[in-house]
This record gives C-alpha cells, structure tokens and sequence, in this order.
C-alpha cells in the first residue's frame, strides 16, 4: 500500500464526506476513508445540502451515522420526511478539529521507531538487542536536539500588549528567536533586548542605616522590586535619541547632560539610536516585559519549541530520518558496556554526516533566492 494509504483527497482538503440524495434515503454512514479519527459528536459536524447549511434540529448523529429527521427552515433542499431532496449533495464537514496540512512531510514518532526496529535491531543487525522503551526514548531525545540545531521549526504567538506591559512566556518556549510590533500595514519591526536595565527578582528590606532586615528565624526580608517598574513609567524615548525639545541622548530629572554616554547624532550607539522599544526576559518568573511605548502594540514573539509539548509535534521531517536512525544507533551503542570503542567511533561520524546533510536539506537555500540576494549585494552606486 501506498504511504496516502486510503485516505482521500477530500479528506485531507476540506476535512469532510460527500453523499447524493434520493429523496428517501435520511441515514447517511461516515467512514475513515474520508475521517481518519470519526467526529464522536454532533457538535464536531456541519452538515450542508448544495451548499446551504442544515439547521441543526433537522437531523442528528451518532458515531458514525447521520440521521436526517425534519426539514423546519430548508425546505427547498429537504422532504418532510427529511430526507435530502434528489440529486442534492449532502456534505458532512468535520469543524472541531483545525486545519492541517503537509503532514505528508513527516514521520510519526511511532513509525519511526517500528522502522528502526526492523532495520536495525536484532542477530545480525547494527544492534543487537534493544528494549522498545530504550528506542523510544532516545527518539525523543533525538527529537529534541534536531529541534535545536537542525529542523528548529519556529512558532509564533501574537498579542496585544496590555497596559502592564508584559506577556507570560508560552506554554512550549524554549528560547526566543525574534520578537517584533506590528505596525499599522502589517510590518514587523525587530524589538531589541534592553541592556542597560534588568528586572531584579527580588528586593532586599533595609534599615534606614541600609542594613539589611531579618525576621525572626534569622531569614533574609525581601519586597518587590522598583527597577522594572521605574523602567515601564520611563519615557523612552529620551534614551532613544527621539527625546522631546530638540534634544538628543539621555536626560533625566536631575538634568545630568548624558549626550556624550548615549551618543550625538554621529557616532551614537544603535543599541539605543532606534525607536521601535525595547523588552526584558524575566527567566525565574517566566515572564517578559516591555518599555512603555510599546502599550496597546501587537506584539509577535517568534520562539523555538523542543518538539515534545504535544503528541503531533512528536515527528521528525522526512530529510532528517536518517539522521534520526544515526542518532539513535549511536546513542544506543554509548550507553552499552560491551561495545567496542572503534564501532562506536564510526556510529559517530556517521551521526555526525548524517545530521550534516540533514541541516543543509533542511536550510531550504535556493539558486534563486540566493542569485537574487548576491545582484542586491553588487549595485554600483554613482
């Protein structure tokens, strides 16, 4: 059998099942040709005759029959009894479940440790004894470190900033990879990382004689830190070289004339000579923050994940199974204490190649594409 196996085309492009009426026939049976999990309830269907959407009292559902019982409100596409009318189309759309495409991709977790199983565990074979479990977990391992380094599939997550000018990191972050506001025609601008401030996890408690305090059994006294707070009400763009009056650079209440720290005109710094913000990652709490300009901003953070948060992300591009298979087989063997050194010395270079190739398929560079940046870069300029 094909790798498609049965599953149709209008399974995998509009998630749904089409049926023709006769004018009689009120039960119509889905099958996993065209849903390969069955919708379990009525709530997960919509049901459409040529187009127009039934009403939700005339019919009902039990996995996996759908059951037409009045035609109150479309009685031009439904009999009395009913039954779709004759030569009508009946589509049944499964709306729980999101859309996903190119799933074709990739390779479930699950099968790629049964290949690997065949292929290289047994008398004979590269391994010559492995426990299931012991595949499966250097698979995930393995998953993970190509989601680092290799396949690093990228996700972003968009919101509005609110007036505390912060956001929870995401359920999966790992590490951020860009974070931007989105301007009015849809345009990301880059927000750099703020260095001349942090966001303090703690306060320590002080006497008036800034002596620290201590409670009763002798423990540190701590409060809420001011640092990041004092940052949000700042106005930044007195750091930014946008500051108001004509003015350039840093200039603060006391009126110390930084200029000549945050830059003139000419020779600024562009750490602090742009306009688009700046955040912090606070990575005790889990939370980053932004300067104050950015309130009320569409923020998008783009972030690497490490590939296990949900049991659909469990799989590995199909450029990089073997690279995977490499991965495993050496990871195996170094955990093993009778292995010769010199065999595990060739599962590494192998896993080593492998990942090699692995990255460079994946890096997705094109002739044109790069033809086209390379005439950018040799523009004669009079």
């Amino acid at each position: 059998m094909g790798l498609l196996g049965t599953t149709t085309q209008q399974a995998y492009y509009s998630q749904s099942q089409s049926f023709t009426g006769n004018g009689s026939a009120t039960a119509f049976t889905l099958t996993t040709a065209f849903f390969p999990t069955l919708p379990s309830a009525k709530n997960e269907i919509q049901i459409f005759v040529n187009g127009k959407e039934i009403n939700t009292a005339n019919y009902n559902y039990s996995s996996p029959t759908v059951t037409f019982t009045g035609n109150a409100n479309n009685t031009n596409v439904l009999e009395s009894s009913g039954a779709p009318k004759t030569g009508l189309i009946i589509t049944v759309k499964e709306i729980s479940k999101a859309e996903r495409f190119g799933s074709y991709r990739y390779i479930s977790l699950n099968d790629l440790i049964n290949n690997y199983i065949i292929a290289y565990v047994g008398d004979g074979k590269l391994i010559n004894n492995a426990k299931r479990t012991d595949v499966l977990f250097h698979a995930k391992r393995g998953i993970q470190e190509f989601s680092y380094d290799i396949s690093r599939i990228e996700k972003i997550q968009e919101i509005q900033l609110g007036l505390n000018l912060s956001m929870p990191m995401p359920q999966d972050y790992i590490h951020y990879v860009r974070m931007s506001y989105v301007d009015d025609a849809g345009i990301e601008n880059i927000i750099y990382p703020a260095r001349y401030t942090s966001n303090p996890s703690e306060s320590i408690l002080q006497d008036d004689d800034y002596k620290y305090l201590f409670d009763s059994d002798g423990t540190l006294l701590t409060g809420t830190p001011v640092t990041n707070t004092k940052f949000k009400d700042f106005d930044i763009s007195k750091l930014t070289g946008n500051d108001i009056g004509g003015n350039t650079g840093y200039d603060h209440d006391d009126s110390l004339d930084r200029i000549h720290v945050f830059g003139g005109r000419y020779g600024l710094d562009p750490e602090s000579s742009q306009n688009n913000g700046v955040f912090i990652i606070d990575e005790l709490n889990g939370k980053i923050s932004f300067s104050s300009d950015l309130a009320n901003k569409i923020i998008t953070l783009k972030y690497i994940s490490d590939g296990l948060g949900t049991d659909d992300e469990m799989q590995v591009h199909k450029f990089a199974e073997d690279a995977m298979y490499k991965y495993i087989t050496y990871a195996i063997a170094s955990t093993k204490a009778n292995y010769p050194e010199f065999i595990i010395n060739r599962f590494r270079k192998e896993r080593r190649a492998a990942m090699r190739n692995a990255k460079l398929r994946l890096s997705s560079l094109k002739l044109g594409e790069l033809t086209q940046v390379m005439r950018g870069k040799s523009k004669r300029i009079k």
